[in-house]
């Protein structure tokens, strides 16, 4: 049965889209089937992953606003993925207006679940309809954040909605848990904050933490996955136990 992960995070600079393609990929060298869905109007899954997203003509802006069949937009690279660029901005103010606009990535997601074991969602650094729409299409959650004390108040507002979901268009949703990016374990500060992050809300925090690394800026600049351009790096490494830990929390 296929798994529909959403990495959310409405705070910005978490490494949420390095963590989606980094993820990804670990899964997907396994051989595994998945599907990476950008929906971010910054595009930057699809920048991660080769693709310029100003070149584009059809991305998952179409899908959502015009039904274009999702197979349409769908690019293999690493991973395959639907991408996306500025055009998704608009999507926003038009779903606004639509019958059902929650529910616009589920229904385009039915026709291409048959091909895949994973479908991972990059959702946008922010809790507007896009992200609602990534919420409502997954089975799980999986919540990036730095270790410092701005993001107590971001993972509390994003529990909030998450519980809104459940309330309203998806009663299953569930949090995998949180994955530690840029982590500096020398501080004692970010050692806290973890702590009582997880404690606070009840929350599993995902094993191992991520530590920051240039390596991951140099992956995006040529399009790839740490998992592949640098598959040796401990931020790889780290990435394949963290999949090898999602893959084991299945419901």
């Amino acid at each position: 049965m296929v798994r529909i992960i959403a990495f959310a995070n409405q705070k910005g600079g978490v490494a949420k889209t390095t963590t989606t393609v980094s993820i990804a990929a670990a899964l997907g060298e396994r051989g595994l089937r998945v599907l990476a869905i950008d929906l971010d109007p910054q595009g930057a899954l699809t920048y991660s992953l080769g693709i310029d997203p100003d070149a584009l003509d059809e991305t998952i802006n179409d899908v959502l606003i015009r039904r274009l069949p999702m197979q349409k937009v769908i690019q293999a690279r690493e991973v395959d993925l639907v991408p996306a660029n500025i055009d998704l901005a608009g999507a926003e103010a038009v779903l606004l207006a639509k019958t059902g606009r929650e529910y616009a990535l589920e229904r385009a997601l039915r026709e291409v679940l048959p091909m895949y074991d994973y479908v991972l969602i990059d959702c946008p650094p922010s809790l507007g309809i896009l992200t609602i729409n990534g919420l409502t299409a997954a089975q799980e959650v999986v919540i990036p954040l730095l270790a410092e004390a701005l993001s107590h108040r971001a993972v509390g507002q994003l529990i909030e909605t998450l519980g809104d979901i459940r309330h309203f268009t998806n009663p299953d949703l569930e949090v995998i848990g949180l994955v530690a990016t840029m982590f500096d374990g020398r501080t004692r500060h970010a050692r806290e904050v973890l702590a009582d992050i997880g404690s606070r809300y009840g929350v599993p925090l995902l094993e191992p933490p991520v530590r920051k690394s240039i390596r991951f800026a140099e992956a995006t600049q040529v399009g790839r996955s740490i998992v592949s351009f640098a598959p040796s790096h401990p931020g790889a490494e780290a990435y394949r136990e963290l999949a090898t830990v999602i893959e084991k929390a299945s419901p």
